[in-house]
């Protein structure tokens, strides 16, 4: 019988074979990088890069809590609607300041104006 720790790492091959077979099935030249990472070329405007997947089986925090991915993901969810919230305040904000220079500098030229026609 395998430990936990043997079973995870028969799983994590597997399924890294599995997405290997599929990159390649669709004609992608992947590249084991690490015994747990596979890499394939891509081109970005005309330059080689390259994608790289890692495939783990987390095993929980330190506390004894396991990987909860649900959790996880609205973890995620949250954080991005947070993100967006600030980037919003942020944007509102600048054209509020936009809009106040805009106006203050009309007023200074309208006073340019009037003290050059005197």
């Amino acid at each position: 019988m395998l430990s936990i720790k043997k079973e995870n790492e028969v799983v994590r091959t597997e399924y890294l074979e599995k997405l290997s077979t599929y990159l390649m099935d669709n004609e992608e030249d992947v590249l084991r990088v690490k015994s747990n990472e596979i890499a394939f070329p891509i081109t970005v405007k005309g330059i080689e890069e390259f994608i790289v997947v890692t495939v783990k089986i987390p095993t929980g925090s330190h506390d004894g809590d396991s990987y909860d991915g649900y959790s996880m993901q609205e973890e995620y969810e949250l954080k991005l609607k947070a993100t967006a919230e600030k980037n919003k305040k942020k944007s509102e904000e600048k054209k509020r300041k936009i809009m106040k220079d805009e106006k203050f500098r009309a007023k200074q030229k309208e006073l340019k104006e009037k003290e050059l026609n005197k």
